[in-house]
């Protein structure tokens, strides 16, 4: 392996050399990052998906810096002009920019300002001016004319000294812009140093679109220290012709370090050289370095602010997917509606549909009555143990309507809020039309809404994460990172869970260790022609999956009910035998030894320790004796809104009100009260302590109490408090 790669990745993870050697050599022979996690723990030293994709991340950085330089290479080369110290140099830079800057003096451009004069012969004289501009010599402007009057020519269109000066002065430009070390030292410079303003474009004020970035109408703050969610909104004001943003130091600040570096000290009163080669700074900082360094500060921003926000999308995304499911209960699912009326539908344990129609509740029809004959049939036909209630426009209502209808009939049926967003993505998706051909789309949502309360993560791996409803500003950022992390995100949930391979979906499967989405639909054709999987080892009789693929998904797929109960655990198949000796050694069955505690407490597991087999892995085949097949996700519990409260002018500040974060952000949480707009807990009003991050103290579905701050009816905001 290549021993640079390793101490670069090791730099950069500050993971051990031979713990990032181990990751990569199984990453190479296609090993996944949850089963390296779950079952390679003796191979990597227990690193876990976090640090395993940090290594993963860092090579392709690094493989990216390495094509690149490779690029470079080939271009200079091709034109003969790579030099052993260049070429050291170059294999040298540990970062784009650096290697950028190294390259930039012999980047392929088009013709510039310094490139003509240099072509009219005015390279010597821009020399001459750089030398006598950086000595303590008297220059007098009348010696510098006379040196110009040397390169006047006619010919090449040097026609009087003040165009030779220029000229020259052109070409100083370039050479400063282009000096490596000058340009490092201003980059750190606008690193450190770099102000973020904004203004808002002339004309555009008033304009409502313009409205939303008022905040940022009049806005400067340093660039190193500024929240993603600030940068990212003045980024999108930027795009959308409503503000003006600089991402820059100080010019006069800037513009002292270049003459200081360049300069010194010198008295330019006494060196007209000088004079010329401090104009010469000057143009080339505003016209060629200032623009470079601002657009890399913007976009070092930018990369920095996605970094944050898809960071924050990712937590909440996880804590969403791995929501405490219901489980297998006959649930009634309505999907709210006014004008066109409420979409009921019937689901079984399974999800399967049994029944859908519409009732009209709701103003502007008001069928009460009718509506709670339909309701109280429906349960009593279906044996409905749970009803869930998309939380969108009367979903309160309908909520208030079918409490009263459970209380008529005496039984303890719980009515549930469920969160929508997303359902009617996945209404009109093809996997939807897929699943229920000759159903309409509003059948198709309230399905949904049913199914998220049953098992949240087996629903919402239906849609794309991106429309779940829980980012931040994350149609701005980096699509490509946003897509890896959420990939990553979403294959760590469902391996964490484990799949039930006899009832998952394709699109749950598709995202199992080793699976493949043709895989996964091979999967599903195989249960149609030959029925259920009786045993883990009919994984291997699928078209598509080999003795790798098999090795990577095996101990994330169940078998409910199978005769070897291992079959519906984690424990992976290569780690059954040691199993087998355990029981062997008590004389037990490995049934026994599951349901009967006091066998397994006189195992000593050291006694099975082996060349492959160690401590970690050992203590996870005990867990997972102790419960097999748990599910990580905690118990279900669901909130209830204030009765008294269902609209916004409903609300009173000082009121204390039951809630249900539905979105971290890096400035706060939002949280549903029930009045159909979320109210804002500003990271301030968190909690009495201070609190550097959200994520500290919040999660996407906690339930929280909060305090009613302030309510503003026409902009719709809800401001809100967790302190005491």
């Amino acid at each position: 392996m290549d021993q640079k790669q390793i101490k670069h990745i090791h730099t950069k993870t500050d993971i051990p050399a031979p713990q990032v050697i181990s990751v990569l050599r199984l990453l190479d022979e296609g090993c996944t990052i949850p089963f390296i996690a779950r079952y390679r723990k003796e191979v990597t030293g227990g690193l876990d998906e976090v640090q395993i994709i940090a290594i993963r991340d860092v090579r392709e950085t690094w493989n990216e810096l390495q094509k690149r330089k490779e690029a470079i290479f080939s271009n200079m080369r091709e034109r003969d002009i790579l030099t052993p110290e260049l070429e050291k140099a170059i294999l040298e830079a540990e970062t784009l920019s650096l290697l950028e800057d190294i390259y930039l003096p012999f980047k392929q451009k088009k013709k510039t300002k310094g490139m003509i004069a240099k072509e009219a012969g005015l390279e010597p004289l821009a020399d001459w001016i750089e030398v006598k501009g950086q000595r303590r010599d008297d220059i007098s402007k009348e010696q510098v004319l006379e040196k110009a009057q040397s390169f006047l020519d006619p010919e090449k269109k040097i026609f009087a000294t003040i165009e030779a000066i220029m000229g020259a002065k052109h070409i100083l430009a370039e050479r400063f812009n282009e000096d490596k070390e000058l340009r490092q030292d201003l980059r750190s410079f606008f690193n450190y140093n770099g102000i973020i303003t904004s203004k808002p474009v002339p004309g555009k004020k008033e304009d409502r679109d313009a409205q939303k970035y008022k905040d940022y109408f009049a806005w400067d703050e340093v660039a190193a220290k500024a929240p993603s969610h600030r940068i990212l909104a003045i980024l999108r004001g930027t795009d959308e012709g409503a503000l003006i943003s600089h991402f820059r130091p100080d010019e006069e600040e800037a513009l002292n370090r270049l003459k200081r570096r360049v300069l010194g000290n010198l008295d330019t009163r006494r060196n007209h050289a000088a004079v010329l080669l401090e104009e010469a700074l000057l143009d080339g900082y505003k016209r060629l370095t200032a623009p470079s360094l601002e657009n890399a500060l913007r976009k070092e921003c930018k990369e920095r602010a996605d970094i944050a926000a898809i960071k924050v999308f990712g937590d909440n995304v996880r804590e969403l997917l791995l929501a405490s499911p219901l489980g297998a209960k006959r649930i009634l699912a309505v999907d709210p509606g006014l004008r066109t009326g409420c979409k009921v539908v019937a689901l079984d344990e399974t999800g399967d549909l049994l029944h859908h129609d519409a009732i009209y509740p709701l103003v502007p029809h008001r069928k009460e009555r009718e509506a709670a004959t339909l309701i109280k049939n429906w349960i009593r036909s279906y044996n409905i143990e749970a009803i869930a209630v998309g939380n969108g426009t009367g979903g309160r209502e309908a909520e208030s309507f079918l409490k009263s209808t459970i209380r008529d009939l005496d039984l303890d049926i719980p009515v549930i809020m469920v969160n929508e967003s997303g359902a009617s993505i996945y209404s009109a998706s093809r996997v939807a039309r897929e699943e229920f051909p000759d159903k309409d789309v509003t059948v198709r949502g309230s399905i949904s809404i049913g199914r998220r309360l049953m098992d949240p993560l087996a629903e919402l791996v239906k849609i794309d994460p991106k429309s779940i409803g829980v980012g931040q500003y994350q149609h701005d950022v980096n699509q490509t990172m946003l897509q890896q992390t959420l990939s990553d995100v979403v294959q760590s949930c469902v391996n964490s869970v484990g799949v039930q391979i006899n009832t998952a979906s394709s699109q749950l499967l598709k995202y199992v260790s080793g699976i493949t989405p043709r895989t996964a639909e091979a999967i599903i054709r195989y249960r149609e022609i030959h029925g259920a999987f009786k045993e883990r080892s009919q994984i291997l009789m699928v078209t598509g999956i080999g003795p790798k693929s098999y090795e990577q998904s095996v101990g994330f797929l169940r078998i409910r009910d199978a005769a070897n109960p291992l079959d519906s655990s984690a424990v992976h198949p290569e780690s059954y035998p040691i199993i087998e000796r355990m029981a062997g050694d008590l004389g037990c069955t490995i049934k026994d030894l599951i349901k009967m505690p006091e066998l397994k407490k006189k195992i000593r597991i050291k006694d099975y320790v082996t060349e492959s087999v160690g401590i970690p892995t050992l203590e996870d085949i005990m867990k997972e004796l102790e419960k097999p097949g748990r599910d990580p996700r905690e118990n279900f519990t669901y909130a209830s809104f204030s009765d008294d409260v269902h609209e916004m002018s409903d609300l009173l500040p000082g009121m204390k009100l039951p809630g249900v974060v539905t979105n971290v952000t890096a400035f706060g949480a939002f949280v549903d009260i029930g009045v159909h707009q979320d109210g804002l807990v500003h990271i301030s009003k968190l909690s009495n302590n201070y609190v550097k991050d959200p994520n500290d103290v919040v999660k996407v579905n906690q339930q929280v109490t909060v305090t009613v701050m302030e309510v503003d009816l026409n902009r719709k905001r809800i401001s809100l408090s967790m302190c005491d």
